[in-house]
């Protein structure tokens, strides 16, 4: 009606009037297949509700705010640039190339420990430090002055809680060839894992590992143990070991008591280490691969570290 009436008003005939509704509301159609394609190449691409449950990313019913956030977040021009985590001067193999999950987590990692001002990083300082590090092996409490200590050697140490699906347990990069940073996820939160993760990254650091790709990712550790690891992860693997409890001691302790494995000498022979029974018992789970041996003992210590390291996760969005 409306078209009739201005082509008869105009001089035009209706068909003008009829075809330019036509055509906006085409328009209008097509801008919102857009959007809505836009919208879905992101989702498709990259974690986008579990970063904006994180706090990482702020939700948005504007798709340009969203992707501008998204090619802040990682450092990028455009949103299907290759996502580089660190320069690396040896080329990735592509399956060992990290997922996107994995990604998001590295990136918020670096943003945290890079607001990190601390001592220079010195490697006579971190090898020195290890005696005092195993004193804090006795108790779950210990713990929370693990941050302090990496701090005077110059390791940031941050904790990300992890992302589900990422399989993280913890990561060592570098942010210049003299900055390095352990990153852990805590995702299995018992004694023994925390210090077996955390002692295997510090051997990474040590040996400057993952210097010339920029980072080393370690995913799945317990499970990998013993299995087909490369030469980096065995020699960080068996420092890992030694440091939670003596490669001689505990051979010997197994040799003595098996196959009667009972609580009360497992209690006996940690309290003579002076580590937690819990650590005793992560080392005899993964020789014997019984997993099922006394957990009760494998406490948590997520309160404790993360009281005192730099910490994003957990219900706490560290503001950056």
């Amino acid at each position: 009606t409306t078209a009739i009436q201005l082509g008869d008003s105009l001089g035009t005939g209706p068909e003008l009037w009829m075809n330019l509704e036509s055509q906006y509301q085409l328009s209008k159609v097509r801008s919102t297949d857009g959007l809505i394609a836009r919208r879905a190449k992101l989702y498709e691409r990259f974690p986008v509700r579990e970063m904006i449950k994180r706090g990482w990313i702020e939700a948005s019913k504007s798709i340009d705010v969203l992707e501008q956030q998204f090619l802040a977040f990682f450092g990028i021009d455009s949103l299907e640039a290759e996502i580089p985590f660190a320069h690396a001067a040896k080329k990735t193999a592509p399956q060992d190339l990290p997922t996107m999950l994995q990604l998001a987590w590295l990136y918020r990692a670096r943003r945290l420990a890079s607001e990190q001002v601390i001592a220079a990083y010195s490697a006579d300082a971190l090898r020195q430090a290890l005696p005092r590090l195993s004193v804090l092996l006795s108790a779950p409490e210990e713990t929370r002055h693990v941050a302090r200590v990496l701090a005077e050697c110059g390791v940031r140490f941050v904790v990300v809680e992890p992302i589900p699906g990422a399989k993280i347990d913890g990561a060592c990069f570098w942010l210049s060839g003299s900055q390095p940073v352990v990153a852990l996820s805590l995702r299995l939160d018992r004694i023994d894992n925390f210090w077996f993760v955390l002692r295997h990254e510090l051997e990474h650091v040590l040996q400057r590992h993952g210097q010339d790709r920029g980072y080393i990712l370690d995913q799945d550790l317990e499970t990998v143990v013993g299995g087909q690891v490369s030469e980096e992860e065995a020699v960080a693997n068996t420092a890992a070991a030694v440091f939670c409890v003596s490669a001689d001691e505990i051979t010997n302790f197994m040799l003595r008591v098996q196959p009667f494995f009972k609580e009360e000498r497992v209690l006996l022979f940690a309290q003579r280490l002076n580590v937690h029974p819990g650590i005793v018992v992560g080392q005899l789970q993964r020789r014997l691969g019984r997993y099922d041996l006394f957990r009760k003992h494998q406490v948590k210590v997520r309160q404790f570290i993360t009281s005192s390291a730099l910490t994003d996760g957990w219900g706490v969005v560290h503001t950056v």
